[in-house]
């Protein structure tokens, strides 16, 4: 009853002196057709019968689907109506959850609206460049009188799939996968009278994956295979303190950098003192090793070279540029250059061959504490500087000019690059206490990682390049995965290189 009721009020003529319309209606009411609700809103395809001129009037509304852009319309809407739909429904912000939610509106815009789309990648821009000539009246929906015969976008009739051609396209499409960074640390481990004091450097992870820490006059060893802590020395028998610790390459020697200027060299695996390195008259803080050769900076300014073999047979290498406490050294990855920074907000560049700075880089307006060269890049240098800085720059050392440059907005302590992709990780002092990882060369940020409540002063890498450890003077080591084990680009074969195949 209800259906016939509604076909005779929907075809009911409001202008009976059209003859046309009349024959209309009367070729209708001889085979009459079967209206449904469900046949009016879900099938665009249906025939519609219009008169050339606005003659006839409907009782309902559908709105139209082709042309509507509802993103668009929507952030047009006043901003109270805006919030009473904001407030129903929580959206989420993670990168691979947009992701889904793009394929998902492309797939409805193509089997409900028409549309065409047929890769994910080009939707990502979309929203923000519609025109304006469709916000008439700021409505979410555009309703029209149906003029012409609209069809669904055909597919092959051979197709099993309910999708059409170009839905079927758009899921084939190759979709970007999203790394997920935790943005908690998998371990903490305490670290009970971990100094609080930015020009120290008192944690590194060797390659044989044993981490060494100094706390108060003594250093420890935590093994991350087993868990074991063992303590490797203690210096409170003369009243010294421990100021900088650091592995050699092969992870059997560890420098120990003392508050009375001396550094102590330790066989991890017999625990013994092999050698006793004097030279500095105040605390070394900060240590880089070079094969055999052991660089070392002080408060008293110098940075002494020596071999810890023949440490009293060959002469040692003073470089002397500094004005102020040297508190970062790193060698390149080849092994030929030594960059050091210093309170002094000077960052040098030195050679295997001189006695004086082959560049200097003096942009920075804080001390230059974090220091790391680029695996990936040659020549790449990057250095972050303290409070009253808080950038992060990154020089071209083959050609001595600055590069980039990006304000993190708080006083940076470290910086490490990944072994595996071109991304670093930067730690952070006053005021935000954060760990940021960044991408290179776009700086953006890739994660930021927060949960010292004091500076974030150290940091090492683990020898597989997956984990970082933090520590801060909150006395907690913190360890976070912010790294993939898996390269991002492919190593370039030479058939020139005679160690890549076997003849």
């Amino acid at each position: 009853m209800y259906h016939h009721e509604y076909e005779k009020r929907l075809l009911k003529p409001t202008d009976i002196s059209n003859h046309q319309n009349t024959n209309v209606i009367n070729n209708a009411q001889k085979k009459p057709s079967i209206i449904t609700s469900n046949s009016i809103n879900m099938s665009p395809s249906s025939t519609y019968i219009s008169p050339s001129k606005s003659t006839t009037s409907y009782d309902r509304f559908i709105p139209m689907r082709s042309g509507n852009n509802w993103h668009t319309t929507f952030s047009m809407i006043t901003e109270s109506s805006r919030n009473s739909l904001i407030n129903k429904k929580s959206t989420r912000e993670n990168g691979e959850g947009n992701r889904d939610g793009i394929a998902y509106s492309s797939l409805l815009k193509n089997e409900l609206l028409g549309a065409s789309i047929e890769d994910v990648k080009n939707q990502t821009e979309e929203r923000g460049n519609y025109s304006s000539s469709i916000l008439q009246g700021k409505n979410l929906f555009k309703y029209s009188t149906p003029t012409k015969e609209r069809t669904l976008d055909s597919s092959s009739p051979y197709s099993l799939s309910p999708l059409s051609a170009k839905s079927q396209k758009l899921l084939r499409s190759p979709r970007k996968t999203t790394r997920k960074i935790s943005r908690i640390p998998f371990k903490v481990l305490d670290a009970p009278e971990l100094q609080d004091d930015f020009y120290l450097n008192l944690v590194d992870w060797s390659s044989q994956n044993v981490l060494s820490v100094g706390l108060g006059s003594c250093v420890y060893l935590w093994s991350a295979c087993t868990s074991q802590v063992t303590r490797l020395c203690d210096l409170s028998g003369d009243g010294n303190s421990v100021t900088s610790v650091a592995w050699n390459e092969r992870g059997n020697l560890v420098a120990v950098g003392t508050n009375s200027g001396y550094i102590q060299v330790w066989d991890v695996a017999v625990n013994k003192q092999v050698a006793k390195l004097q030279g500095h008259s105040a605390r070394v803080g900060a240590l880089a090793w070079n094969g055999e050769i052991l660089s070392s900076g002080s408060r008293d300014r110098l940075i002494l070279q020596r071999d810890v073999r023949t440490p009293c047979v060959v002469s040692e290498r003073r470089l002397g540029a500094h004005r102020q406490e040297v508190c970062g050294l790193k060698w390149s990855p080849d092994n030929q250059y030594l960059a050091s920074g210093g309170n002094d907000n000077r960052l040098y560049v030195w050679n295997l061959h001189s006695l004086t700075p082959v560049q200097t880089y003096t942009e920075h307006l804080a001390a230059v504490k974090a220091i790391a060269w680029s695996p990936h890049h040659h020549g790449l240098l990057a250095s972050g500087g303290g409070t009253a800085d808080r950038c992060i720059r990154f020089w071209n050392t083959l050609t001595g000019q600055p590069m980039q440059c990006v304000d993190t907005g708080s006083q940076v302590c470290n910086l490490a690059w990944s072994k595996h992709s071109s991304e670093l990780v930067s730690t952070h002092g006053y005021s935000q206490n954060q760990i940021l990882v960044w991408k290179y060369p776009s700086l953006t940020q890739v994660a930021k990682l927060t949960g010292h409540s004091y500076r974030v002063l150290y940091l090492a890498m683990s020898p597989d390049g997956e984990a970082i450890v933090t520590g801060a003077g909150d006395e907690t080591l913190r360890f976070w995965n912010v790294f993939s084990k898996a390269r991002s680009q492919k190593e370039n074969k030479s058939g020139l290189n005679l160690f890549t195949s076997i003849r």
